[in-house]
């Protein structure tokens, strides 16, 4: 065949004669091969030149401007699709910022479903989405393609994002069954790949049912790890526009020399992965052989290397292995010579890491262990160099670390040491300790939250301002209980006397939920489907009335009953509240009660636990090699993990979601952590979060029920729509208010102010936040009543409404010094005028959960007879409580004056 002169394309093959025709090239050849038909250079350079330069001269060109299009890129993206099996390529600045240009494709709302074993940067990404693109994540096992049914919905799933084999575990993924899945089940679904692990020369997704494909460029297409880029592939061109405007418009395009580089990188593709691959094999191969844990779909016992194989072309050249120690790993690593300690992998040089301390840090230790990311694995990424020396200077590593110990016939085995854990759990046994519960098993449990009063910042908090707010140890109390009855119920008996029960598969709306997997967040907005579906299909006749008090948390109560739902776990049970505060008074009730529902259901859910028992004091035994310990008691505080208390909070907030539409997440979180805190919400420009502020115990308060009902949700709708009619006047008022609550903050952080000081500081604080109020229009006569009285001589005390306002509680200040007499007598004309005071001192602990450790006042061992119900049924309970009576009966048969002291003496409570 004679190519003209000056025609220096590479055309594809076409037959040269009816008699003999040519066959496709192979894959290493296209690799090897760079040519574009259409970018002819003009000197008929053999090397694609770098165009390096940012703009053109010219009108009506090709190119004008590098970001947009470049002569060099160019030609990499033609090369690039010719070997993806793609119609569009694009590159980009790196792997994640090929990642960020498909995700913003998503808006908010948008729901994606994506593996549990990412890259650690890819979960950093899905993460930030979730807190502030308001998009829903669900992490799936998606190594069973029926685990995704229950998340693919059509006209909700947006996107669905997979890798196979994952990092750093290897599991595989069929990626063509579930494309076909999304395809069958929400057709308009994208379906992305992150292909990086195999490159295209082991597995192209595309052909697999892949609507996109990316790459970190900077692995296997480079293979030198000296350029970072991206690769997004697809064949759609609805897609490809998305892609292109995005790329253009962020302006993440990669630069002429790297596109040069990454050019040239791929033209040894094929030869650098066979050789990669091969030595793979054998040291994947010789770490199964002497005893390792290895994951990696080239060993014969890979739970899903019939899929791999189906899917691939290799097994790829990373590989990972347990040890059972992380210190042991950790010496390992460092004890190699030509393994260089590196995140990446896909370069020449053979690189060693310990993912959890190095590439998937990012990801915390709790969501680690709950998708099974052993802390000990080490990740292994082949280069290539001689597979004899790689092996060579593993083995020596292992020797030194102590991993594996050597023979009489000169072989190597596995030294089974027992790690830090094992250690741990064998110095238990030898001691006698019993140091955990099963939590499998079905129990029941007693939680309580405490009120709070906001001191400062009410309705502000909603806009962005700080408030000042503190625990009232005024509490509310959960008891779930498990049933065998597939029921479910909920009683409310300080709330209408409210009851209810609700078949677990027939009365609940299970084709409207989408649930929130374990180790997920909930999205920033309710699932409106699911809350309409339970609205309409699943509240009793008695509570449809809006006005009706036990209808917004019996809502909560199945939000959450369903959304923590899966199919494994479905958990039988009752769960009833008590409050000692008074409801709707405006000592955050419904933040009391959301804490004691988020952390009931949760436990019932299994979503979170309670630490084993801490080590008792015991002497030392030599003999034994026991040291000793002395165990210091805080009577149960801080017991409760900060973790446990971020997720319960995370939870009481989508309740207070459901019952209140938009709350400003400060009731929740003082419930939760209790104490006083400074809290700001995200989104106004301010510096966000929750400040915990200490010393604030001694301060004495009168709290007074207005016994007048408010409507919280339209309070904070009426100062929304005056901002929105007076913004100038409203925002001057916010502006006073969070200067009132940062010189509040400073005060009761300063050790060293005098008390004197402080007390005097405070009340001018509270009649000035007042003032405020009263200007956004939330006081109430009963309210201002009320500060008149404690106003007045002989009291002089200075007094502001709390919460919502509209009625509800106000809050007054009472001085080191005042005297008890006429405390006394103040409380009897308030009483008098119809109203209800409390005197307590605000600051106290957070959410409390009985300890399930105390089997002296809570036996577990023994099961009753079933409870009888009113209609004479067993509503399946089988917990017990003093003497084998029902610990829910005497729980609901309380009286609520009785029920603080009765609480406390159940046993030991731990709290956050």
């Amino acid at each position: 065949m004679v190519i003209p002169q000056h025609d220096h394309s590479l055309p594809t093959p076409a037959p040269d004669s009816p008699i003999r025709r040519r066959r496709p090239y192979h894959f290493s050849t296209q690799c090897a091969t760079v040519e574009n038909p259409s970018h002819k250079d003009q000197y008929g350079s053999s090397s694609v030149p770098i165009y390096q330069t940012a703009t053109f001269k010219g009108m009506n060109g090709e190119y004008d401007y590098s970001r947009s299009g470049n002569p060099t890129r160019s030609h990499l993206e033609h090369h690039l699709a010719k070997i993806s099996s793609a119609r569009h390529a694009y590159a980009v600045s790196s792997g994640m910022a090929a990642l960020d240009v498909i995700m913003r494709m998503l808006k908010p709302g948008d729901e994606v479903i994506a593996g549990d074993d990412l890259y650690g940067g890819t979960n950093r990404l899905l993460a930030y989405l979730q807190i502030h693109g308001g998009v829903i994540v669900h992490h799936v096992d998606t190594t069973d393609p029926t685990n995704l049914h229950p998340y693919i919905k059509a006209g909700k799933t947006t996107m669905v994002l997979l890798e196979s084999p994952t990092n750093p575990l290897l599991k595989i993924v069929d990626l063509a069954i579930i494309a076909s899945d999304v395809r069958e089940r929400a057709p308009d679904a994208v379906i992305v790949v992150d292909n990086t692990m195999m490159s295209p020369y082991l597995q192209r997704p595309l052909e697999l049912g892949a609507d996109i494909v990316y790459d970190s460029g900077t692995k296997y297409l480079s293979g030198h790890h000296d350029l970072m880029a991206g690769v997004i592939t697809c064949n759609r061109d609805d897609l490809s526009k998305k892609i292109g405007f995005m790329i253009n418009a962020a302006g993440n395009a990669l630069t002429p020399f790297d596109s040069f580089l990454l050019l040239r990188g791929t033209k040894t593709l094929a030869i650098r992965m066979d050789r990669q691959q091969t030595s793979a094999i054998r040291v994947a191969h010789y770490l199964h052989k002497i005893g390792f844990k290895v994951h990696y779909p080239g060993l014969a016992d890979h739970r899903h290397r019939d899929v791999h194989d189906k899917l691939a072309n290799g097994p790829g050249a990373v590989l990972s292995f347990e040890t059972g120690d992380k210190d042991l790993s950790s010496r390992i690593v460092g004890s190699t010579r030509l393994w260089g300690i590196s995140v990446s992998f896909g370069a020449v040089n053979s690189l060693i890491s310990m993912p959890c301390v190095m590439s998937h840090a990012s990801i915390d230790a709790k969501t680690r262990e709950s998708r099974g990311l052993p802390e000990d694995l080490i990740r292994l990424c082949v280069g290539i160099e001689d597979s004899v020396d790689l092996i060579d200077d593993l083995e020596h590593a292992l020797f030194e670390a102590g991993a594996i110990t050597m023979s009489a016939d000169g072989s190597y085995a596995v030294n089974h040491r027992p790690g830090m854990k094992q250690a741990l759990q064998h110095l238990q046994n030898a001691a006698g300790l019993e140091l955990d519960i099963d939590a499998t098993q079905p129990r029941e449990w007693l939680v309580s939250a405490p009120g709070k009063v906001i001191l400062f910042g009410e309705h502000a908090v909603v806009h962005g301002v700080t408030a000042i707010a503190a625990s009232v140890d005024l509490r509310c109390y959960g008891l779930v209980s498990p049933r065998k009855d597939g029921i479910i119920s909920l009683n409310l008996p300080d709330t209408e006397s409210f009851s209810h029960s609700w078949n677990i598969q027939n009365d609940l709306p299970w084709d409207s939920v989408t649930p929130v997997r374990r180790n997920d967040t909930h999205g920033p907005s309710l699932d409106q489907r699911l809350m309409d579906a339970i609205i309409s299909r699943s509240l009793p006749d008695s509570i449809l009335d809006e006005r009706s008090s036990a209808r917004a948390a019996t809502v909560a109560y199945l939000y959450l009953y369903m959304i923590l739902a899966d199919d494994s776990v479905k958990p039988s049970c009752n769960f009833t509240a008590r409050s000692v505060q008074p409801i709707g008074a405006g000592l955050g009730s419904s933040a009391s009660y959301s804490t004691c529902l988020a952390t009931s259901l949760l436990l019932a859910h299994q979503r979170i636990s309670i630490p084993p028992l801490p080590e008792p004091t015991r002497p030392a035994d030599p003999e034994k090699g026991y040291a000793g310990h002395t165990h210091l008691s805080h009577k149960g505080r801080r017991a409760i993990p900060q973790p446990t208390a971020e997720e319960v909070n995370r939870w009481a907030f989508i309740a207070e979601k459901v019952i209140h539409g938009n709350p400003s997440g400060v009731d929740n979180a003082s419930a939760v952590f209790g104490g006083a805190i400074a809290f700001t919400r995200d989104g106004f420009g301010r510096k966000a979060g929750m400040v915990q502020i200490q010393g604030f115990k001694s301060v004495k308060f009168l709290l007074t029920d207005s016994k007048v009902p408010r409507n919280t949700k339209a309070l904070v709708e009426g100062v929304a729509k005056k901002k929105h009619k007076e913004p100038e006047v409203v925002g001057k008022i916010l502006d006073s208010i969070q200067t009132i609550s940062e010189e509040a903050q400073r005060a009761l952080t300063d050790p060293e102010l005098p008390r004197l000081s402080l007390v005097s500081g405070l009340s001018s604080l509270i009649e000035e936040n007042h003032a405020h109020l009263v200007a956004l229009g939330v006081s109430h006569p009963s309210l201002e009543m009320i500060r008149e009285a404690t106003a007045s001589a002989p009291y002089n005390l200075s007094t502001k409404l709390t919460g919502a306002g509209g009625g509800g509680c106000a809050v007054t200040l009472v001085p080191d010094d005042f005297p008890e007499t006429s405390l006394d007598t103040l409380r009897r004309v308030l009483n008098k005028a119809g109203f209800e005071p409390y005197v307590t001192a605000v600051g106290g602990s957070g959410l409390g959960i009985l300890s399930p450790y105390d089997h002296e006042r809570l036996p577990t061992t023994v099961t009753p007879p079933e409870t009888p119900t009113p209609d004479g049924s067993s509503d399946g309970s089988d917990d017990v409580g003093e003497n084998g009576e029902s610990l829910r009966n005497i729980f609901e048969s309380k009286a609520r004056d009785e029920l603080a002291e009765w609480a406390t003496h159940r046993g030991r409570w731990l709290y956050v």
